[in-house]
């Protein structure tokens, strides 16, 4: 008899990365050191608008231990890394490594210089001396699409990159016909990042085997090769990408920069290791920031509460130029701002917008927090207009179970859910109806208190992944995967896919990932997308690999392949247990080629995996919030969350994974906001003036998950990610209104800082106190 294997997924198991992390072993760009490794420092852009008139380089050349100082003028051939995003009219801005004529926003690089070691390529950096000629600044979004607005690109006479519209049904006659109608203005703050590593990257240039190797801080290495064998002109095979540890992303490293281009060809120039890694002021200067995004929302319905249409304007601040080549958020508030609601009539329009601020593009949620929030404040204000419970109008306009796959007005498919369900177990966990009781008294003791309700969709698993599976002669299981981990934790909950599907113990699996020499393709980590399809191709991976094991076991006991059957690590005659082979024989049997096809070797399955159709997760949450009258300040005293995100393989890691993103939701719910002031000069250009949330700042979550499987993968997954910061913001947004009612207060914008909620309070109570 075969030892009994454990089930893998579902089950709680640590990390089996931290360890080596925790104790200081891992390996991130900082950390690594080729011999006759140099170091650059970029001399960045200290005005938002001007033309470059002299770029002086002598001094820094002069400098003993300095092996290389360019400025723009030897890089300006230089092809512009590639842009994918198809839309019909495209106003693409240059993306030069170095500014060679003009700037359009603080950070961008000017020049870069190249020393033995970082401290003197940061001394002989300020000697470079550049002059510009100041041109006139424009940081808003709305005020760029001005008739008198500074134009940043005069080649395009617009500041618009780009424009989306899309409709379905007939939206005209929906608010022609509607009983009620309501308009709102909804403004996402300028988010940054902040990864707890920033970016890097280190480039060698082998001449003699024309090979080019390159560690990147990248959640993409695949991506990474791609663009540079674009602008470089090589095959992708003479170049290597590889991802060491990687401290974070959150969207941030997936497109290459273009100081992270110069890097490289420096490396490729001077023949020797080059290594950059940004400090934090960097980081905040010209790192891809997120959201930045202003949505105008008309909403038409009856009067009991059920929407009948729905129309968005959304204007995106893309920043002084568009760094991101796939992602462009406000295509999620075009698909999806109906949220997980049967809106029988949407209709959209979104515009791109340049400004002479950072670039912005895809940060955790890239696009799935704007339209969750669009439809969020939209439903609740529908319950305030008409007096309804916030959960008796989300019930009446939910998409309901038989209605699976749901296919949106503007074509969004939905794959499966069970919405009530959810919202019913976040209520219960939250003793909603003690809540609004524990309210009711609040408020005849005059205090401001407030429950607030999310119930948001989002999408995950687009596009494809690679994986594959073999086993060794000694039994044990190598799995690759072209997702590429920077915190997720793949190593642990793939090997528990792996073991789970082969019937193995987990202890025996072993994940690679993060090397373009070691898989043949990836799609990298993003969007929500790496169980879905990155597990989902590990597991068809691991399907097929149990039916090659049939024949080779078929071929080893001369016996028909229809008469066997894989079996929790082994093969076994159908019906008798007892005549078994082992997985050690038959992958040393396949090693030999037996039952194999002719020239195969070795007991291994690859594929490239594309679900049959996106995974839709649900999260529902209820946030309880306590202000304080005097000051402005918001408390959350509670944040319950609630996710289906379909099978869950580590209730761990998902709890993990919401945790941070519901950080990161508060975050832009009650502190967050990059600033610029009138000459496009960076405020908040530290973590001393950049309000990250701390651990005091956070309540201890409530969580939990139900579960509505995926039809579309094998697994049944959908992504969890992103969830966090897609059902907070609206949540606490809902509670705060919530609790300023009573005030007559009904509209404020995030963040909810406490000097913006005080001033809200001291308008309110002076109006009153003239009437």
């Amino acid at each position: 008899m075969h030892a009994t294997v454990d089930l893998e997924v579902g089950a709680h198991r640590r990390r089996v990365e931290d360890p080596r992390l925790v104790q200081g072993q891992g390996q991130y760009v900082d950390d690594l050191r080729q011999s006759g490794t140099v170091d650059v420092v970029f001399v960045r852009s200290t005005y938002a608008h001007a033309r470059i008139a002299r770029v002086d380089l002598r001094a820094a050349e002069a400098l003993p231990g300095v092996l290389a100082a360019w400025d723009g003028a030897r890089l300006k051939d230089t092809p512009r890394l590639p842009n994918r995003l198809s839309f019909e009219t495209l106003n693409l801005s240059p993306l030069p490594p170095l500014a060679h004529d003009r700037v359009t926003m603080v950070g961008y690089p000017v020049a870069a210089v190249v020393a033995e070691d970082p401290y003197l390529a940061r001394d002989a950096a300020e000697l470079v001396q550049v002059e510009y000629e100041p041109l006139p600044v424009v940081t808003s979004a709305e005020r760029a699409l001005e008739s008198d607005a500074p134009i940043l690109f005069p080649e395009f006479g617009t500041n618009v990159a780009y424009r989306i519209a899309k409709e379905g049904g007939d939206v005209d006659e929906a608010f022609a016909q509607a009983e009620e109608t309501l308009s709102l203005r909804l403004t996402h703050s300028r988010l940054a990042q902040v990864p707890l590593e920033p970016r890097g990257i280190l480039g060698h240039y082998d001449r003699v085997a024309d090979l080019l190797t390159v560690w990147r801080s990248t959640q993409s290495p695949f991506l990474t090769r791609s663009l540079l064998s674009a602008v470089l002109g090589r095959p992708e095979a003479s170049i290597r990408v590889i991802a060491p540890d990687v401290g974070g992303a959150f969207g941030s490293k997936s497109a290459l920069y273009p100081d992270e281009l110069a890097v490289v060809l420096l490396a490729m120039d001077l023949g020797r290791p080059v290594r950059w890694v940004s400090t934090r002021h960097e980081d905040l200067q010209f790192t891809v920031q997120g959201r930045d995004q202003v949505n105008l929302v008309d909403v038409a319905f009856t009067g009991e509460g059920v929407v009948t249409g729905l129309k968005t304007r959304t204007i995106f601040n893309i920043g002084g130029v568009l760094m991101h080549p796939i992602a462009a958020p406000p295509l999620r508030v075009t698909d999806y701002a109906t949220g997980a609601y049967r809106i029988p009539t949407f209709r959209a329009e979104a515009v791109g917008v340049y400004t002479n601020t950072a670039p912005t593009g895809p940060y955790r949620g890239a696009g799935r927090p704007e339209a969750a929030f669009v439809a969020e404040r939209a439903i609740e204000e529908v319950g305030r207009r008409l007096g309804l419970d916030p959960v008796d109008v989300r019930r009446r306009n939910f998409i309901q179970p038989d209605q699976f796959p749901y296919t949106s007005p503007v074509g969004s498919v939905y794959d499966s859910g069970d919405y009530d369900r959810g919202l019913a177990r976040a209520l219960e966990l939250a003793g909603y109806e003690r809540l609004r009781e524990e309210q009711r008294r609040a408020r005849e003791r005059g205090e401001l208190v407030g429950v607030g309700i999310a119930t948001t969709i989002e999408v995950s698993g687009q596009g494809q992944e690679f994986g594959a599976v073999e086993i060794e002669p000694d039994g044990s299981v190598v799995a690759r995967t072209g997702s590429s981990s920077h915190g997720q934790g793949h190593e642990t909950s793939f090997a528990q896919v792996v073991a789970d599907q082969l019937g193995v113990p987990f202890e025996r699996v072993r994940v690679l990932h993060g090397d373009t020499a070691a898989t043949p393709s990836g799609g990298g980590t993003g969007g929500s997308r790496s169980m879905v399809l990155g597990g989902g191709a590990l597991s068809a991976a691991g399907d097929g690999l149990k039916r090659k094991a049939v024949q080779v076991a078929a071929a080893l006991r001369e016996a028909a392949p229809d008469d066997l059957v894989y079996q929790r690590g082994g093969v076994e005659v159908v019906g008798v247990p007892g005549r078994r082979v082992q997985l050690t024989e038959i992958a040393r049997a396949a090693q030999r080629g037996v039952g194999l096809e002719p020239g195969e070797r070795g007991l291994r399955e690859e594929l490239s995996f594309k679900a049959s159709g996106d995974a839709v997760p649900f999260g529902a949450a209820v946030a309880l919030v306590r202000i304080e009258r005097e000051t402005g300040r918001v408390k959350l005293e509670r944040f319950v969350a609630v996710d289906d995100i379909g099978t869950v393989v580590n209730p761990l890691i998902v709890h993990g994974q919401v945790a941070g993103g519901l950080a990161q939701g508060i975050g832009e719910a009650l502190y967050e906001r990059m600033a610029w002031d009138e000459d496009g000069q960076l405020l908040t250009a530290s973590l001393g003036d950049y309000a990250l949330p701390t651990a005091h700042m956070v309540p201890d979550y409530e969580l939990d998950l139900v579960e509505t499987p995926s039809p579309f993968n094998p697994l049944g997954a959908k992504g969890v990610g992103e969830s966090g910061c897609v059902t907070a913001p609206p949540a606490i947004v809902n509670a705060v209104l919530d609790a300023l009612a009573p005030l007559g207060i009904r509209d404020l914008q995030m963040p909810l800082t406490s000097d913006r909620v005080w001033a809200a309070i001291q308008g309110r109570d002076a109006a009153a106190q003239g009437s």
